[in-house]
């Protein structure tokens, strides 16, 4: 997948040029740096409050994951069964930069995200502006 200039500017600027590229759940990927992913997987080994939960998060991650590199045309590879499993397969990619992740979004699930973001701002906004949101 070609990254648009601005996300790989970004991924540039990276001391690391390894990422991880999987889904958390089975609808959105993410492009993890792969210091975030070393991270991550810490996060799974030390589960133990629910380490059964940790486990098959670790097994969905990795069954669809794989590790990439950005190459010389600013691209990095989608596992192709990921690009199916998202419908991101000759489609429209909608990426955004979210909690250390770019996250990787068909056209389907931006609209059901959309709708749901859009009938939540009222109270979302209302919790952060209590927060501290200007």
């Amino acid at each position: 997948m070609r990254l648009p200039k601005e996300f790989e500017n970004f991924v540039k600027t990276l001391a690391e040029q390894r990422f991880f590229v999987t889904t958390l759940d089975g609808a959105t990927g993410r492009i993890y740096p792969i210091q975030v992913w070393l991270h991550n997987e810490k996060v799974f080994a030390e589960d133990k409050e629910k380490p059964q939960r940790a486990a098959r998060t670790a097994f969905l991650t990795h069954f669809w994951g794989s590790e990439a590199e950005l190459d010389a045309q600013g691209r990095i590879l989608v596992p192709p069964g990921l690009r199916r499993k998202l419908g991101i397969e000759e489609q429209k990619v909608n990426l955004e930069f979210y909690n250390d992740a770019i996250n990787l979004y068909s056209e389907a699930v931006s609209e059901m995200r959309l709708k749901e973001a859009t009938e939540s701002a009222p109270d979302d906004l209302l919790g952060l502006m209590e927060r501290g949101l200007k």
